[in-house]
């Protein structure tokens, strides 16, 4: 699960025109995405709620049963203040982990990052509940005082555990939208018959340029002509393509994968874009050179100005 500003980045296309509602093509995922900020803050807020009162719940009850006299209020901000401060570091969790991700390519590169974190991760949360729990025992004519290392290594050693619980549902909510979405691959090329000659490869062959994708969507498989693609967005280890309307993720970087696609069609107009320019409807010049190119699938996608003598050939 992701936070609610990191969190749009990366799979969801955020120059792009929704399709109207009343759009029966809208696929399950392209329905959730005007939910989508909403769900994810939601999910994070109840989560924390209910962890809150879970264990100021526990806290009352097992101070009752050690025989100590501790008013309700006290192990309730305790909860509630550790909780507060966890969501808010939600989103920095999720950028951190956009920034070193830990997925099977990078795992062992970052985890050393992530281990880091960690302990920062700690540091702000111990401080930050600290802080809390200090200013409600003022406000109550109490002092609060929370102990020393010894204190801060066990709660390091919860901290841990939290981190880790954040990154794995980070982790998961990330691959079920890509399941949702669908991800798309190039086709493999077609097997030689049995018992032929390999074919000799000349030593300066232009890259492959393939005619169609296979996309796996919820356990489908369908395929998209490489020309039905309406403009292509950089999405970290990722490429996000448009077509007809619909979004699709492809594992490559934006340069690798222009270098697939016909330059007399397919050009960068952006740092982060690129656009068929058979699809563009109309260019809008902005202040500074820049531009906003109108495509004919009513998105509009941002043109830099270096990018801007693309659209001349």
């Amino acid at each position: 699960m992701a936070g609610w500003d990191e969190i749009r980045a990366g799979i969801q296309q955020n120059a792009a025109m929704p399709v109207p509602s009343g759009d029966s093509s809208k696929n399950l995922f392209e329905r959730y995405q005007p939910y989508r900020r909403r769900a994810e803050i939601g999910f994070w807020v109840l989560v924390m709620a209910v962890q809150a009162v879970f264990n100021s719940v526990v806290a009352v009850i097992d101070a009752e049963r050690a025989g100590r006299a501790l008013p309700t209020w006290q192990p309730v901000t305790w909860e509630v203040s550790s909780h507060l401060v966890l969501l808010a570091l939600v989103p920095a969790v999720v950028a951190f982990e956009r920034r070193f991700p830990l997925g099977f390519a990078g795992f062992a590169r970052n985890l050393p990052w992530h281990l880091a974190a960690s302990i920062v991760f700690s540091v702000v949360h111990v401080a930050g509940m600290v802080a809390l729990r200090q200013a409600v025992y003022a406000s109550a004519g109490a002092r609060y005082d929370f102990g020393g290392l010894e204190q801060w290594v066990y709660e390091y050693l919860k901290d841990v555990r939290g981190y880790a619980s954040f990154v794995v549902a980070i982790l998961s909510y990330r691959l079920f939208l890509l399941r949702l979405q669908g991800e798309a691959r190039v086709l493999d090329p077609p097997e030689e018959p049995a018992g032929a000659p390999p074919l000799r490869q000349p030593q300066a062959e232009p890259p492959a340029r393939p005619e169609r994708f296979l996309v796996r969507k919820l356990r489908r498989e369908f395929l998209i002509s490489a020309g039905d693609i309406d403009w292509l967005q950089a999405q970290g280890n990722y490429v996000g393509l448009r077509v007809k309307g619909h979004d699709y993720l492809l594992r490559a970087t934006l340069t690798e994968f222009l270098t697939q696609l016909d330059p007399a069609r397919y050009a960068r107009v952006h740092r982060s874009y690129a656009a068929n320019l058979d699809r563009v409807a109309e260019i809008e010049p902005l202040e500074g050179g820049d531009a906003r190119l109108h495509m004919q699938d009513g998105t509009h996608i941002p043109c830099s100005r270096r990018y801007r003598e693309a659209l001349r050939v």
